[in-house]
């Protein structure tokens, strides 16, 4: 295969994955396509995505199964190899013995850290960074140049993604607080008036139903509001 198919078919490559990780419904999702097309890319035994959250690295992603660490284990900035990636905004490749690198943070908890092989790359939007992308092989291996360069091409694009899905997430999540928040304030309401309680009294009693039947301060909002429109529904006729 000619350098220009080569050349042409990465290009391909690439846009299709951007069409994909840009239809992504949310950002977990937008991240687990950003991995899988990293391992797709490159194949390797672990592959970690890591997300910029205020001055921490946070492990947001994984290809093996580490859901008791995803969002919870943090790196500092210049901290082991992907914090020094993140601060210095530049790849890094360990063909061999990756965890005698003087940068190498070590985790007890992770069957990775024993592993040889270490390719960690920024992720940018817009020029500033947005997290980390790690791939990890048990035994040694060569990056090449055009592996290399390939991941820092999709650390570029999809960065911008990532930041965009992350950012819609969180204002759904703050849309969704607000919408509950005016509905406990009707439920509130609606308690203190029927049951001559105050603000607190009111919602505190929200507050111990939730509790109590396991559900959602919200849903037991809906409940009172739903039996307050039935209530004015059956008196209008």
């Amino acid at each position: 295969m000619s350098a220009s198919t080569v050349e042409d078919s990465q290009v391909n490559v690439l846009h299709h994955t951007v069409i994909r990780i840009a239809s992504a419904d949310g950002f977990h999702q937008a991240l687990d396509r950003v991995l899988d097309f990293a391992v797709g890319l490159v194949k390797c035994d672990s592959c970690f995505i890591y997300v910029l959250a205020g001055d921490d690295l946070v492990l947001r992603a994984s290809k093996n199964p580490h859901h008791e660490l995803l969002d919870r284990l943090k790196l500092r900035m210049g901290q082991g190899i992907t914090g020094w990636v993140a601060e210095h905004r530049e790849p890094v490749a360990v063909s061999r013995e990756a965890y005698k690198d003087p940068r190498f943070q070590r985790f007890n908890e992770l069957p990775e850290d024993r592993y040889e092989a270490f390719l960690s790359v920024p992720l940018f939007s817009r020029g500033r960074l947005v997290g980390v992308l790690n791939l990890q092989h048990r035994d040694p291996h060569i990056y090449t140049e055009s592996e290399i360069h390939l991941l820092a091409t999709v650390g570029s694009l999809a960065g911008a993604e990532i930041e965009l899905a992350r950012l819609e997430t969180q204002n759904s999540e703050l849309s969704q607080q607000l919408e509950t928040r005016k509905l406990v304030e009707r439920a509130k309401g609606i308690l203190q008036r029927d049951l001559a309680l105050t603000e607190e009294q009111a919602y505190l009693s929200i507050q111990r139903q939730s509790r109590q039947k396991r559900k959602s301060m919200k849903e037991i909002a809906e409940a009172i509001v739903l039996s307050e429109e039935v209530k004015n529904g059956s008196k209008a006729d």
